[in-house]
């Protein structure tokens, strides 16, 4: 307001009684406004030790306190003019400025509205010098100077459009004055107009760099592909793929964006995401929690095609799987058609693999499990556990004797399911011959043991050829 107005009504004649009651009202209303940001607002930022100064010990509090003085009280005794507010423009406009594009989450809009608003208020000023040199020379006196018809601003302003911007068509300047100001219009402007096209050039870039990045890569990727003749199946997978992961994150690769962060920094946003589900995983219940956060810093964020498998069947698991977001289901039967269940964000898979001993050829995959839709998921290898247990043994003990457990449980109902088989069909007639007794010639035995032992003997090849004579009359 101070800015653009107090130079306006410097330089054009829009001061009289009927309009400076407003004018004195709104000039009311921006001091107020400073002078709370002064008291109230500033003096509650926060500082860090050993960084910027508190406000009221800083330079800029005193050129705060200089832009609020009300030398405009002056007009009580002299001429009504905003020449006394002048002061005010040395409040400094940057500070919002960079406040405002932090907190914003499309920060280039409000870079080029500001760029846009510094061409704006240049021509604001050329318009404001262009009527002062027009009354100096007198107005509608020469071609070259406002002529006094319509809104004196709005033609001055159009003016100084054409010539900052080096249009043509203007008046040709008769005298010195008007000659000497043409031409610094014309240097100015040269000056200007390069210095802001190649700033708003600098923001859009900026802007767009993101996107410029993903088309590179997705275009070297398509090149790679075809120079290798890969199946046009692939290839476009492989795009859709490229696709979603842009449109769905903003970035092909988030640990990128995460490794330029300080380690205060990644740790803060691992255990916003993901602390809370593992301490639901049964298997790290009772972890140490500093052993839980070195875990969620070694996640990999991996994104799935609809229909890909995540894991199949009889594979070694090396590794253990959160979902992000998405869905994913455990399938089987022909043709993988049947699910079994469907797993969503949140959820957990495969972390008994992590503790498989090596030497035993890792866990083997008991269920294939494939994506539902696009599915982003959490990935902790083996490796990295491993890497990290060795700082903790005692979690690394409690890991041990849960995955024992857990290993256990997992294979109880296999060996259940085994008892309860069906046996063969006429399987009870053929039971397990029991062992045939045997003649131990180690010591004497009576006549009568050993007739017993014949007859026993004798009666079992009997029972047998009774049990396949009925079987055969059954027939």
């Amino acid at each position: 307001y101070n800015i653009w107005f107090c130079t306006v009504r410097l330089a054009f004649p829009y001061h009289s009684p009927a309009a400076n009651m407003y004018w004195v009202a709104c000039d009311v209303i921006s001091d107020a406004v400073n002078l709370i940001d002064i008291c109230v607002w500033q003096p509650r930022l926060q500082f860090v030790r050993g960084g910027r100064p508190h406000y009221r010990k800083s330079p800029r509090f005193k050129t705060d306190i200089f832009s609020i003085l009300p030398f405009d009280l002056l007009c009580l005794n002299f001429e009504f003019s905003s020449i006394y507010r002048l002061n005010r423009i040395v409040r400094s406009f940057f500070e919002f400025s960079d406040r405002l594009e932090n907190v914003m989450a499309k920060a280039y809009i409000w870079r080029v509205a500001r760029t846009t608003g510094y061409l704006l208020f240049v021509l604001h000023l050329n318009a404001c010098a262009y009527f002062v040199a027009s009354e100096h020379q007198g107005i509608a006196t020469t071609t070259w100077v406002y002529d006094g018809n319509g809104t004196a601003y709005l033609r001055c302003y159009y003016f100084a459009v054409r010539s900052l911007i080096n249009i043509g068509g203007l008046p040709e300047p008769t005298t010195t004055f008007e000659i000497t100001f043409q031409m610094s219009n014309f240097f100015i402007g040269v000056f200007v107009f390069s210095s802001l096209i190649g700033q708003m050039r600098d923001v859009i870039g900026a802007a767009t760099a993101g996107q410029t990045y993903f088309r590179a890569s997705m275009d070297g990727c398509v090149a790679y592909m075809n120079t290798n003749r890969i199946p046009k199946m692939v290839q476009n997978r492989v795009k859709t793929w490229y696709n979603y992961t842009w449109t769905a994150q903003g970035m092909l690769d988030e640990s990128e964006l995460l490794d330029k962060m300080p380690l205060v920094m990644r740790t803060a946003i691992a255990v916003d995401i993901n602390l809370a589900t593992f301490q639901k995983i049964d298997l790290f219940k009772g972890c140490d929690q500093q052993m839980l956060v070195d875990m969620l810093l070694r996640l990999k964020s991996i994104i799935y095609l609809p229909g890909d498998f995540v894991v199949k069947k009889g594979d070694i698991g090396k590794e253990m799987y959160i979902i992000k977001g998405g869905a994913v289901q455990v399938v089987g039967g022909p043709d993988n058609s049947i699910v079994f269940v469907t797993l969503k964000a949140g959820c957990v898979f495969g972390e008994i693999s992590l503790l498989q001993s090596a030497k035993d050829g890792g866990n083997r995959r008991t269920a294939n499990v494939k994506a539902h839709g696009f599915a982003n998921l959490f990935v902790l290898e083996k490796k990295d556990l491993f890497d990290i247990l060795i700082h903790y043994p005692e979690s690394q003990k409690v890991l041990a004797r849960k995955g024992r457990k857990l290993t256990k449980a997992k294979a109880a109902p296999a060996k259940t399911d085994a008892k309860k088989e069906e046996k063969p069909k006429g399987a009870f007639l053929f039971e397990t011959k029991p062992p045939t007794p045997k003649f131990v010639p180690a010591s004497y035995e009576p006549p009568q043991a050993v007739l017993s032992s014949w007859l026993s003997h004798n009666q079992l090849w009997m029972d047998w050829f009774t049990l396949g004579l009925s079987q055969d009359l059954i027939a």
